[in-house]
């Protein structure tokens, strides 16, 4: 699975499809003109294509009405949740679950994706089934609403350590909250020994602290203490209390903004294209009007904690639990997560009753 080049099944589908997808040449200042999916077009298709081959239980549970709160719970803990998993698909039916994984992400992200599911194996070895129930296939799929090009529905992907929430409103899609988690962080024997899930994710958190010099990375540091936990852990709605800490992207010279920029644009890559462009015009937008705040220990294996934070968006990373070997990451759009300002201006122009 990990090894499964989405190029190549983007490529794939769209023969597949033929004129189900929607496309376009995107012009790109580096490459030039490339063929380009839109990645509702993707979803919508995918989407689709997973249901068709559901049985009418199957579709029972695997489809919720679109204004249901359901939609707006997530939990990147080992919990009871709604929606099929991995496990209840029939072999023919899984490829097709898989593809609706991969239609959110890039490949990069997708891989990660794939990666942490499998730590559910790796882990059952190490607890040797004294813990939570370990299962890779434990992951799952729930579509809200009914798929299409316009109008507004969505879908989930959620197990241990993997929830990521999409939200198409009139062909625009919006994803968040958007969380990657690594248990463990490491692997530290067995054949998987040295695998590192979200290996840049905390090389990179490490690669800005370390360009700080003294005084900027005293101003950086909020708290000697890494906390327990992402601050804003599974709510629905991803604010921190008072006045952004840490230090501001303004006080940063060229080679450190140059560091925070990459940390970024690294969580915006995880996702599909259409996804990772508004990302990109967000960390645009947000120039150097950002801070980042670290928490805890400044070397490699200490309990750490940083957070990125802008008016428009939240990156948050904790590796704390475990004797710092445990992961949580995720990307919280401000106005974004659950459909946000997008629903919101499609209820107004439709006339219909929104979700408090």
């Amino acid at each position: 699975m990990c090894t499964l080049k989405r190029r190549s099944f983007l490529g794939s589908s769209a023969a597949l499809i033929g004129g189900g997808f929607s496309a376009t040449r995107t012009a790109r200042a580096q490459t030039g003109a490339v063929h380009h999916i839109h990645t509702v077009s993707l979803m919508t298709e995918t989407a689709n294509r997973f249901l068709a081959a559901l049985d009418e239980q199957q579709r029972a549970k695997t489809v919720i009405p679109f204004n249901d709160p359901e939609r707006m719970r997530w939990f990147y803990t080992p919990v009871e949740r709604k929606g099929i998993t991995v496990s209840e698909l029939a072999p023919f039916q899984r490829p097709l679950a898989t593809a609706l994984l991969a239609a959110g992400l890039s490949q990069t992200g997708f891989i990660k994706a794939a990666t942490i599911m499998s730590l559910e194996e790796v882990l059952r070895l190490i607890e040797n089934g004294k813990g939570p129930r370990r299962d890779p296939e434990n992951y799952h799929f729930t579509i809200f609403g009914t798929p299409s090009g316009d109008g507004a529905w969505g879908y989930r992907v959620e197990g241990h350590h993997l929830s990521h929430n999409y939200t198409i409103t009139n062909g625009q899609v919006t994803d968040g909250p958007s969380f990657f988690g690594s248990n463990p962080a490491q692997v530290r024997q067995g054949p998987r020994r040295g695998l590192r899930a979200l290996a840049q994710e905390d090389d990179l958190g490490f690669a800005v602290l370390k360009s700080l010099d003294e005084p900027r990375q005293k101003t950086a540091i909020v708290d000697p203490k890494a906390y327990a936990d992402i601050l804003t852990t599974n709510s629905r709605a991803a604010a921190l209390k008072g006045q952004p800490s840490g230090l501001a992207a303004d006080k940063m010279n060229k080679r450190q903004f140059d560091a925070l920029r990459a940390l970024q644009e690294l969580y915006a890559s995880n996702a599909a294209s259409d996804i990772t462009a508004r990302r990109i015009e967000q960390i645009d937008k947000a120039g150097r009007n950002v801070w980042f705040a670290w928490a805890g220990g400044a070397k490699p294996g200490d309990p750490h904690y940083y957070r990125v934070q802008t008016d428009s968006f939240l990156i948050e990373f904790d590796m704390t639990q475990d004797n710092a070997n445990h992961i949580h990451s995720v990307w919280r759009d401000l106005a974004a997560d659950f459909g946000g300002d997008l629903l919101k201006a499609h209820y107004k122009s439709s006339h219909l009753p929104g979700i408090a």
